[in-house]
């Protein structure tokens, strides 16, 4: 089992930055493969960001390209997601979830779910 704790999400208005993190707690944190996913009121829950277990490979929607950062720090068991430039369409649940086996950016391979942290941007 992997417990997963998101943190830093809040109301912002558009053009600012946020910071999301993700504690981690269980098994070692270095096995997983992590994401962020977020899903909006009435919209399906959608991949924003996956990072590969040692950080080197990433993925990101098309949709946050240039804007937003995923990054980890293993040894902190920790993962990040730097949100910069935001917009009201970024406004949503934002979650962190773990992948243990062949992780693709398809929410479904992924295992462990936080609870999610709400992210609202105004314009």
């Amino acid at each position: 089992q992997v417990q997963l704790v998101e943190s830093g999400g809040g109301l912002v208005q558009a053009g600012d930055s946020l910071r999301l993190s993700c504690a981690a707690s269980g098994r070692t944190f270095s096995n997983y493969a992590m994401g962020w996913f977020r899903q909006a009121p009435g919209k399906e829950r959608e991949t924003v960001a996956a990072i590969s277990r040692g950080g080197i490979t990433t993925y990101y929607a098309n949709s946050v390209k240039g804007r937003f950062t995923i990054s980890r720090d293993n040894p902190k068991n920790t993962v990040y997601m730097q949100m910069n430039s935001l917009k009201p369409e970024d406004t949503a649940v934002y979650y962190c979830a773990a992948c243990p086996l062949h992780c693709s950016s398809n929410s479904r391979d992924y295992e462990y779910w936080g609870q999610g942290t709400q992210v609202t941007v105004s314009s």
